[in-house]
């Protein structure tokens, strides 16, 4: 019983500021005014997130006579911040356990909504210190207190320090800013697609990538995005709308499902693959006792990636295609792209995208360093791989290394700061 109640608070103090928000929501603390704020902290934990410890006495009677309202109180915070499981409601660091790397809290400037000087000013009339444009890594491992920073590979990425929350922030709320990986951001970033073209989104929700795209299209064009859970595509739809996203149509839908020989889909030269995965990469999601895939497991996940990358590749006016997941393992990642490159290597070919991004791919056959991988330890971000593959032949854009955003910010020494853009005449208070 002595190590369950150490282990019970231990967990409670990692989830305090989620237990707080729970207990201000159902007003607990009001309806037992007798109650002690930490143990209604540690009984609340116990009830909604932990094992069911035995013991308690009558204040873990009290508790429960609220159960049902904390319950609701929860189901809504998880709306709130667009998330379906409950370790996702905790700040990265908080997520990942003592001893995990401190991956910084990105914000990606939704640049449908506003630009990035008015939102650094917004910032710092919010007490922040700007610090300009970051040089290195080390600069973003350096980042403390209420200081930020402009990232140094993506233009439109502020960077944090850890636990740095924000979604109860006014800039967030209101879809002015996307609370997003700098990993995840990467796959839009490097499809790059031309303002006015057609995408595909295949397994879209909970959206960050498919708000990200129609940012790059600056809403000129038409995007497709798809997904098998209904819950998820009405979270998406809600979170798409909030960011002022148009020109999209979502669809319950499973990708493989899709024809490509529909002509609805004829113009579509752009496509956004982010598959089911083992998640291994992911800092605040996979909990610590959780043990790696079984071989068998990561089987089937290939199995059905390379399918669906497969089938991305056969429509017809397709000219660039992205491939990520947020998995560590070669089985998922560069294994899939070269065994679909053998099948379809006459077609397509996988392009050296950002040379200057320091983490490349395993070398698991020859080429595979074109591919981008990411970890904490490394880029300080979520572990990521990303290929990027361009049709050859006559139908494709000329071919090249980087998105055109990526190559003027390496002609300019990486990671150059965007250039000023003319401020909104309606700025946030």
């Amino acid at each position: 019983h002595v190590r369950q109640l150490y282990a019970l608070v231990s967990e409670t103090l990692r989830y305090s500021p989620v237990l707080e928000k729970l207990l201000a929501g159902a007003a607990l603390l009001q309806a037992e005014k007798k109650l002690p704020p930490q143990l209604a902290k540690v009984l609340v934990y116990d009830l909604l997130f932990g094992k069911g410890l035995k013991c308690g006495g009558r204040w873990k009677l009290v508790a429960r006579r609220h159960r049902a309202r904390l319950e609701a109180e929860l189901a809504r915070l998880k709306v709130q911040r667009k998330v379906s499981r409950n370790e996702d409601l905790l700040a990265p660091a908080q997520a990942a356990g003592p001893g995990a790397p401190q991956v910084p809290r990105y914000v990606r400037v939704n640049t449908l909504k506003t630009c990035v000087d008015d939102v650094i000013d917004f910032f710092k009339r919010q007490g922040y210190s700007y610090l300009g444009q970051a040089a290195s890594m080390e600069d973003l491992r350096a980042i403390s207190g209420k200081k930020f920073l402009l990232d140094l590979h993506l233009p439109e990425l502020l960077v944090f320090p850890p636990q740095t929350d924000f979604h109860d922030n006014l800039l967030y709320t209101s879809g002015h800013i996307i609370l997003q990986d700098k990993a995840s951001c990467l796959p839009a970033f490097l499809l790059s697609p031309a303002a006015g073209s057609h995408v595909i989104d295949a397994c879209a929700a909970p959206g960050n990538k498919t708000s990200h795209l129609a940012a790059i299209l600056k809403n000129k064009g038409q995007i497709f995005a798809f997904d098998v859970d209904t819950k998820r595509l009405a979270t998406m739809n809600t979170m798409l709308m909030r960011a002022g996203v148009t020109g999209f149509q979502l669809a319950q839908q499973d990708f493989l499902t899709v024809d490509p020989a529909d002509p609805k889909y004829s113009k579509v030269t752009y496509i956004l693959l982010d598959p089911s995965c083992s998640g291994s990469g992911m800092v605040n999601r996979v909990p610590r006792e959780e043990a790696a895939p079984s071989a068998e497991r990561l089987q089937a996940l290939a199995s059905f990636q390379r399918k669906v990358l497969s089938h991305a590749l056969s429509f017809p006016a397709l000219q660039r295609l992205v491939y990520s997941t947020c998995s560590l393992h070669r089985e998922e990642n560069e294994d899939v792209v070269h065994a679909v490159l053998q099948e379809r290597g006459l077609a397509f070919r996988l392009v050296n995208a950002f040379p200057s991004w320091p983490c490349r791919g395993l070398a698991a056959f020859p080429g595979a360093e074109s591919c981008l991988r990411a970890s904490p330890a490394d880029t300080l971000t979520h572990g990521f791989f990303v290929a990027v593959l361009e049709r050859l032949g006559e139908v494709a854009a000329a071919p090249s290394s980087l998105p055109t955003a990526a190559e003027e910010n390496l002609q300019h020494g990486e990671g150059a700061a965007p250039k000023k853009r003319k401020r909104k005449k309606q700025r946030e208070n």
